[in-house]
């Protein structure tokens, strides 16, 4: 099967960056890493949910990729002829394969595990390019086309089916989507699996495994995200939270040679990956999503060796070394330096039926994703920072009108001049200065609001289903338990912030005073939102997790 007939829907444009042809010489390059091996017609070579998957290039002969449906059913993918080569994202993190790898026509093959095949990543940049840039955009349109191992069962009236479709997605895993509400064939595959629509979501895993309204580490395991990660091996650096603070540290350290490693509760990408355009950073001046940059930032840590531990870091257990960071399954990981990079959250405003309406009409970020429920329609973006000018802008797309609440008297003091234009000029948008939401109104889903003007006093309510809250910042400390010191509103204290009371209080052991970015502790630093007196920037953050690395080498020869 040639190029023309794969079978996914690709995006033309890119399908000679998706399926390279490698050169003779390349391939004779890549052959030294690797063995030459004679494939057989029928030859399962990858089965799909195997771990320690190969990588192949086809020096002769033809491998299908097909994802299995049940024990009858195949749906193929594509096909990769001479010249061509197998794998995707997985192949950088290790997890398991999505697809079934099997040989159509006999021939031979360059195998390579996975291990040298990353330090062939590493260190020939021309065959290193070709095969990133292949990985990711193969995932990429394997997220459009909804192609993956998963099958996620949900309903538009079902809060908990909004966060399993966000989790997957800022975890960039491909998966389909079948809606309760809208799909009349729906119930045929409920039946199937013996599910009721009060299961609902229902997630199905390779077509086999149901699960009943998972949470999100329950989806982890059944994805396999963590299998490959030793819980045990005392790393050079544990980094707390992928954000772009966090991610800049990993790709940095990993690149430097460090033993890295990831923590990251749930969504990559921190509040900037919440973000729906940021046209400010360096290098993109067309723009660029927040969830764009920070799954390249992703890709590029991985790519580095960094190893990401989708997990809840539960604990810091700091009385001794090397330093013990235990996450929610009670596993206790042993490192010699930590970047806490857990960032801060937007404040949830004091409203009675918040938690209610939380994923059904309250959101705390604007993606694609989010714009699809409110095509149409009247929303509200609460806020007066970047983030609320950006997702205004980015909501007026698709909304009727779009409402911006702002306690203050205005955005010149919050806002980057270049947003505050955009949201002047557009007459989608309308800025309501000193007003608040006061209450939340509606059934399953949000219904009505009601906001007042607090100099007026003055209440108006209205019929908006749709509210995004992007106002304020809550530090995500209260799991460190007093361990280091913190300001008085909970930001984390570092450098020449700390005081000498803050440094005797703790026992401060060492002679010279913390570095930059170093808390009250030795060899833990903080960066970005989390950290206090930080500057609520993309690129601060990422500059704060670049240069706390220079740091942890000097700690780490002490």
């Amino acid at each position: 099967m040639n190029n023309n007939s794969r079978g996914l829907p690709l995006t033309r444009s890119h399908i000679e960056q998706i399926f390279p042809k490698l050169t003779p010489e390349q391939i004779g390059r890549m052959q030294e890493r690797g063995h030459l091996r004679r494939v057989k017609l029928g030859e399962v070579l990858v089965e799909q949910g195997a771990s320690n998957v190969p990588f192949f290039i086809v020096v002769s002969g033809e491998i299908e990729i097909l994802r299995p449906s049940g024990s009858a059913t195949e749906t193929l993918i594509t096909v990769h002829g001479s010249g061509e080569f197998t794998g995707e994202v997985n192949m950088l993190s290790g997890r398991r394969a999505l697809f079934r790898a099997r040989v159509t026509k006999p021939g031979n093959v360059i195998e390579l595990d996975r291990q040298h095949m990353m330090a062939l990543l590493q260190s020939d940049a021309e065959i290193g390019d070709i095969l990133m840039r292949a990985f990711i955009l193969r995932r990429v349109e394997l997220v459009t086309a909804g192609v993956g191992d998963v099958v996620l069962i949900g309903s538009v009236n079902s809060a908990r089916t909004f966060h399993i479709k966000e989790f997957l997605m800022r975890n960039g895993h491909p998966y389909n989507y079948i809606d309760l509400e809208r799909d009349p064939e729906v119930q045929n595959l409920l039946d199937n699996f013996h599910i009721v629509a009060s299961d609902i979501p229902v997630l199905i895993c390779q077509g086999k495994l149901v699960l009943q309204n998972p949470n999100n580490q329950q989806i982890t395991d059944c994805l396999g995200f963590n299998e490959q990660i030793n819980q045990t091996a005392v790393r050079d650096l544990i980094i707390i939270g992928a954000g772009p603070s966090g991610l800049a540290a990993a790709v940095y350290g990993a690149s430097e040679g460090l033993d890295v490693l990831v923590l990251e509760t749930s969504l990559p990408g921190g509040q900037a990956g919440s973000s729906s355009r940021i046209e400010n950073y360096l290098g993109f001046p067309t723009g660029i999503s927040g969830q764009e940059l920070t799954a390249r930032a992703y890709n590029q840590a991985q790519k580095f060796g960094a190893e990401i531990f989708i997990t809840k870091g539960r604990r810091l257990a700091c009385d001794g070394k090397p330093y013990i960071v235990e996450n929610e399954s009670g596993a206790q990981i042993p490192t010699r330096t930590v970047i806490i990079a857990t960032g801060a959250e937007y404040r949830r405003p004091r409203l009675t039926n918040l938690q209610r309406f939380e994923g059904m009409g309250v959101y705390y970020g604007a993606t694609f994703l989010e714009s699809q429920s409110c095509k149409g329609e009247e929303v509200i973006v609460i806020g007066g920072g970047n983030s609320a000018g950006q997702a205004a802008i980015f909501l007026a797309d698709s909304a009727k009108r779009v409402h911006m609440l702002i306690r203050s008297a205005g955005l010149a003091e919050t806002m980057s001049r270049y947003l505050i234009r955009r949201i002047e000029d557009n007459p989608k948008i309308v800025s309501h200065t000193h007003t608040e939401i006061m209450t939340l109104e509606g059934g399953i889903h949000l219904e009505s609001v009601q906001w007042q003007n607090s100099i007026t006093k003055e209440i108006e309510k209205h019929k908006i289903k749709n509210v995004f809250v992007m106002a304020g910042a809550t530090p995500n400390t209260a799991w460190l338990d007093g361990c280091i010191a913190l300001d008085s509103k909970g930001f984390i204290k570092t450098g020449s912030d700390l005081l000498p009371e803050n440094l005797t209080a703790i026992g401060w052991p060492l002679a010279r005073q913390p570095y930059s970015f170093e808390t009250s502790l030795p060899g833990i630093f903080a960066v970005g939102d989390v950290r206090s007196g930080s500057i609520k920037r993309v690129a601060s953050a990422v500059g704060e997790g670049s240069v706390a690395i220079s740091f942890i080498h000097q700690v780490l020869q002490e």
